[in-house]
């Protein structure tokens, strides 16, 4: 392939990866993020240290948002919420309620398979403290609105944090004064999906109580009950749909 066809195959590469909600690898939007994402691969050549692509398939119910990598965790690994303490919660609550299959160990192929479920980042790349800037958020946004638009089967967005909340209405351009961020609330969103809301799920929050192990079940119990009856709802209306159609065509001269 010529220096031309390499281009070109790049450009259709990062342009794929920006549909389906994924930054390309080499991501330069956030001049602070690119450097100390730079800054991580001299020290820890190893490590991922890139921005961290969603996990799970496109035709998932729920999508799961979280903040951003963590530094020793999917910054490390490449795999959303693995490495860290974050992700046990997680993945073990994800399996609890049928969204995950297999057994978390903390590693990019330990062979978890999401289940109905796509698990992301409001913010793609390791930010310094783990506190990106509102800028950078914003920066990011494009990724989340292009990804819950590349799924079609999407009945339930649940948030991991208030940025993530507020990431999620800014990505479906809505106002978030209508829709206030609180522990186990869920909204009704005009589009048809229901956005719930919990505390992340990190070492922060787990280990000073503010978010107990009931506390999360509890929110993906409901997340359960809402993508089943999302999903049962529409499976009923297609059949009607097949036989208004058949009725139209047999009405046809």
């Amino acid at each position: 392939m010529n220096g031309g066809g390499r281009a070109a195959a790049e450009r259709q590469r990062k342009a794929a990866a920006t549909a389906s909600g994924d930054p390309p690898p080499d991501c330069r939007r956030c001049p602070r993020l690119a450097a100390w994402r730079e800054e991580q691969a001299a020290a820890f050549p190893d490590w991922h240290n890139a921005p961290v692509a969603s996990f799970g398939p496109l035709d998932a119910a729920l999508l799961v948002v979280g903040l951003a990598p963590g530094r020793r965790g999917a910054n490390r690994t490449g795999r959303v919420f693995t490495g860290d303490g974050a992700g046990k919660i997680l993945f073990d609550t994800l399996g609890r309620f049928g969204f995950m299959a297999g057994r978390y160990d903390g590693r990019a192929d330990d062979g978890l398979r999401p289940v109905d479920c796509r698990i992301t980042n409001a913010v793609r790349c390791l930010p310094p403290e783990n506190r990106p800037t509102v800028a950078e958020i914003a920066s990011c946004g494009p990724f989340l609105a292009a990804e819950v638009a590349a799924m079609p089967r999407l009945r339930a967005v649940l948030a991991l944090g208030a940025v993530a909340h507020a990431a999620t209405l800014a990505a479906l351009t809505l106002r978030p004064a209508g829709y206030r961020f609180a522990h186990g609330a869920a909204h009704d969103l005009p589009n048809g999906l229901v956005l719930i809301d919990s505390y992340h799920c990190s070492r922060q929050n787990t280990n000073t109580g503010r978010l107990t192990p009931e506390m999360f079940a509890d929110v993906f119990a409901a997340a359960r009950r809402i993508v089943e009856a999302a999903t049962a709802a529409s499976d009923a209306a297609a059949p009607l749909s097949e036989n208004s159609r058949a009725r139209s065509l047999s009405g046809r001269s």
